[in-house]
């Protein structure tokens, strides 16, 4: 256990961190003891929610709460039980945790988790990643698809979120690859203005060479992989991996199963040796950009073979 202790010192105190870890090593805890989460409970006087929640990740452990569960999985040594309290007071306050009224408990588990990412491969096969979007695209997407379940107020809050979560990009620690469906670049979202704005910015993004943005032409065909948007995200300190996708029908799930991480990441790999990239898709996009729609890349990229 103190190999992992030093590795979350050394990550810093980022609170999704600690909590994550938190949760993780509680839970091997419970199971090294022989103890069910119901016996847990009973033993605890807690409804079988409670450590439910708390396992997932989902509510922070108070420090009482948390000095009974280590005495009941006979946690003993002092310099693993004095960081195992650090995490629980460090991992208080979560990440636009002053969102929770308006976003899913999946999708803030994502952001604070996206936060603290030294690594992050996303796939997305319907708009442009979240914190590649302008203000104006953000707009379109948000009140598109919220505007009938939410007030004015908060969807301001909704997009102010979307344009907090783009300060990940500027982590010198952290790399974010983006592989993006043709479909995303060629759907008119907020009108031509738009539009063209969001494309030279994603064309700004990839020449930059700081993040790789890749689109996975139609040319590619069918591809029942490229049918689900998916995040992979890694962190420093051999924390472990995050897994995060979405479903057509607007719901999500995360994971930190590493057997189904690694069968993303295969995914992934697959994707993105089909994927147009570097200074191509550049060059594309911003020929996108003024031309407007018209033009799939593969008609695109052959009328610049001399680029």
């Amino acid at each position: 256990m103190a190999d992992w202790i030093h590795a979350v010192n050394q990550a810093g105190s980022s609170p999704s961190m600690q909590r994550l870890r938190l949760r993780i090593e509680l839970r091997k805890a419970r199971q090294a003891a022989g103890l069910t989460q119901r016996e847990v409970a009973q033993r605890m006087e807690w409804s079988p929610s409670k450590l439910l929640r708390i396992e997932a990740g989902e509510v922070g452990v108070s420090v009482n709460d948390l000095r009974s569960l280590m005495q009941l999985y006979l946690i003993d040594d002092a310099s693993t039980v004095e960081s195992l309290l650090n995490f629980a007071r460090g991992s208080r306050k979560m990440p636009f945790s002053e969102y929770r009224d308006i976003f899913g408990k999946w999708f803030l588990e994502f952001l604070s988790m996206e936060s603290s990412a030294s690594m992050m491969r996303s796939f997305q096969p319907w708009v442009i990643p979240g914190v590649l979007q302008t203000e104006a695209y953000a707009a379109g997407v948000i009140k598109s698809s919220s505007s009938d379940r939410f007030t004015e107020e908060q969807i301001s809050r909704m997009i102010e979120a979307r344009m907090r979560r783009k300060g990940v990009l500027d982590n010198p620690q952290a790399s974010f690859h983006f592989i993006l469906d043709e479909s995303v670049i060629r759907r008119s979202v907020g009108g031509s203005a738009v539009m063209r704005s969001q494309l030279h910015h994603l064309a700004d993004v990839a020449e930059s060479l700081r993040h790789r943005v890749m689109v996975l032409p139609f040319s590619c065909g069918f591809d029942p992989a490229a049918t689900t948007a998916f995040s992979l995200l890694e962190f420093a300190n051999d924390m472990p991996p995050f897994l995060y996708f979405e479903r057509t029908d607007g719901q999500a799930s995360t994971s930190t199963n590493e057997s189904e991480y690694v069968n993303y990441l295969e995914v992934f790999w697959s994707l993105e040796s089909k994927s147009l990239k570097g200074a191509r898709l550049v060059n594309v996009l911003r020929l996108l950009a003024e031309q407007g729609g018209g033009n799939s890349l593969e008609s695109l990229t052959s009328s610049m073979k001399n680029i």
